[in-house]
C-alpha cells in the first residue's frame, strides 16, 4: 500500500561529507550480502541472463556513497568503483528508504526526478519491473530493533534486554 511520503528529507551536508569519508568496499560488500539474502534468490532466470557481468552503481545522494557490485551469474559481489557502469540507480538515502519500505512507488519518485537511472535504460526498466513483481517484505526498522531480533532468535534472552529510547525503534 502506498501513503503519502513524508516531507522530502536530505541528510545534512555535515553528515554527507563525512560519509563520503567512508571506504567503498566495506558498504558495498555490506549492501550485495543484504541484496544476496533477501533478492538473488527470487530473481527469474531470465532477469538473471540479463543481469550477467553488469556493472551495477546505487547512489546515495545526500550520504555521498556509492556501492558498486555486479551479478556473476549465481550472486550479487562488490566491485571497485567504476568510471562507467552499466546501471547506475541514484536518490537520496529518504527515496531508498521509502522504497525499501513500499512507501513510495519508484515510478512516481522517477517521475518527480528524485529517483534517477542512468546508463542501460533498458536494464534498468527490467530490474525495476522484476523487483515489483517480487513479494518481499517490507523494511521496518522495528523488525531489526535489539529486542525483535532477539525474540526471534533467542526469545529466553529477551527479557534480559533493557528498553531502549523510541528513536531505536524498540517496541516493547
Amino acid at each position: 500500500m502506498i501513503t503519502p511520503p513524508p516531507a522530502s528529507f536530505t541528510l545534512p551536508r555535515p553528515v554527507g561529507a563525512m560519509l563520503a569519508r567512508l571506504p567503498a568496499y566495506p558498504g558495498s560488500a555490506l549492501l550485495v550480502a543484504a541484496i544476496n539474502l533477501a533478492l538473488a534468490r527470487h530473481l527469474p532466470a531470465d532477469v538473471k541472463a540479463l543481469l550477467q557481468d553488469k556493472r551495477l552503481s546505487i547512489r546515495v545522494r545526500d550520504a555521498h556513497l556509492t556501492f558498486d557490485f555486479v551479478w556473476t551469474g549465481r550472486r550479487f559481489a562488490p566491485n571497485p568503483p567504476q568510471a562507467a557502469p552499466d546501471l547506475t540507480i541514484s536518490a537520496n538515502a529518504q527515496d531508498f528508504l521509502l522504497l525499501a519500505q513500499k512507501r513510495q512507488d519508484p515510478d512516481t519518485l522517477f517521475f518527480n526526478r528524485r529517483l534517477v537511472m542512468e546508463g542501460d535504460t533498458e536494464l534498468g526498466l527490467v530490474v525495476k519491473n522484476a523487483l515489483d513483481a517480487i513479494e518481499l517484505p517490507v523494511l521496518d526498522p522495528a523488525h531489526w530493533s535489539p529486542r525483535a531480533v532477539l525474540m526471534r532468535k533467542a526469545p529466553h534472552l529477551a527479557r534480559y534486554l533493557p528498553p531502549l529510547p523510541p528513536v531505536f525503534g524498540d517496541r516493547p
